[in-house]
């Protein structure tokens, strides 16, 4: 039948539609089969003011306003700093530290005195504890020659009242055992330098280890690093060993004050057995002012030179007197006297507290 025919008449139109609907049903079947059109994507609308990623710090910038410029004015130069030796605290003396020691230059042996890192001196680490802020007139005492008889050294460290110092030899055999008993009753100490006396050869501090005239500077440092690196635990050093006092060698100046400057380098304090020495520079220091059991060393003898000094320390606020040797008649007679120390209105006081900062040093004394 011709394609006109079919569509022809009321049937053709009845043809039509069923193909209009047909086709509309395959077209509905190809559009479910391929799903709706995908949605379409605005296009970002721009801020007035765009946002810039958040910075890696927290802290606030400015982009408005440039860095400032960064003007670098130099300080004022730090006056020099004396570190004040003493303790104020009671009870025993520290042990040696090992922070507070650096080993002796090779080939030498053992361990030498210094400043910590953070300045802490042995001066101050190794000192009895005091009382800064007593009024009382001050009144110290050294015992010297600890080391030289074991047993009288002993006493003396186990018997003399706290406050009073030590001078210990370097060439002591057997020192930490009174070293401990020392430390155990609050005694601080000083290590005893050996050096060239009056009337030497008479007088002979060992010539081997001795600091001597006859020697250079470099020489004698040598020895006295010997010496220091005996044992450890010391505030500070003296001339006096035994019944001698190192006139010879303390009033040669070069050597002298190369001796105080290495002390005081490594801070320590000083105590010169001389009576009647002037303040003397680098180091902290302070001189005797009475040698207690000079000849005669009698009983009455000592009471009237102890007597003595208690009445220079009431005259001119402290005073410092000096034991030679720890002989047991002399340390009874010591006790006695610091036994009637507090009715004379005095105070007993170690080295630490009685020294006076360097005359040449301009810088400002400080607690640590």
């Amino acid at each position: 039948m011709p394609a006109g025919g079919l569509l022809s008449g009321w049937a053709g139109l009845g043809r039509f539609w069923l193909i209009v609907l047909v086709l509309l049903g395959a077209g509905a079947g190809v559009l479910q089969y391929l799903g709706p059109p995908p949605a379409r994507i605005a296009a970002p609308v721009p801020d007035a003011k765009p946002t810039a990623p958040p910075p890696h710090n927290t802290e606030k910038t400015t982009e408005a306003e440039p860095p400032r410029p960064v003007v670098v004015t130099s300080p004022p130069a730090a006056e020099p700093v004396v570190l004040r030796p003493g303790r104020s605290i009671p009870g025993p003396v520290a042990d040696p530290d090992p922070a507070l020691q650096e080993p002796n230059t090779p080939p030498e042996t053992g361990f030498l005195p210094r400043v910590a890192a953070d300045g802490f001196a042995p001066m101050r680490a190794y000192a009895a504890g005091f009382d800064p802020t007593t009024r009382r007139p001050r009144v110290g005492l050294i015992i010297g020659g600890i080391g030289m008889n074991n047993a009288d050294s002993l006493a003396a460290a186990k018997q003399m009242p706290a406050g009073v110092t030590l001078a210990v030899s370097p060439y002591a055999k057997d020192p930490e055992r009174i070293l401990t008993a020392a430390r155990i009753a609050q005694h601080e100490y000083l290590l005893a330098i050996p050096m060239e006396p009056q009337g030497f050869p008479a007088n002979d501090p060992d010539d081997r280890h001795a600091l001597m005239t006859s020697l250079p500077l470099t020489e004698n440092l040598i020895r006295l690093h010997w010496a220091m690196s005996r044992f450890g635990g010391y505030v500070g050093a003296t001339n006096a060993f035994g019944p001698m006092s190192g006139e010879r060698l303390s009033g040669m100046e070069d050597q002298f004050e190369g001796v105080l400057k290495d002390l005081a380098g490594r801070g320590l304090l000083f105590v010169d057995a001389r009576p009647g020495t002037p303040p003397l520079g680098q180091a902290w220091n302070r001189s005797v002012d009475a040698v207690i059991d000079d000849d005669p060393a009698d009983a009455t003898s000592v009471d009237q030179r102890l007597e003595a000094l208690a009445r220079l320390a009431q005259e001119k606020g402290s005073a410092l007197g000096l034991i030679s040797l720890p002989r047991p008649a002399t340390l009874d007679r010591v006790t006695a006297w610091a036994n009637g120390l507090v009715e004379k209105g005095l105070v007993l006081a170690p080295v630490s507290a009685l020294v006076a900062p360097p005359v040449a040093s301009q810088g400002k004394a400080r607690n640590e």
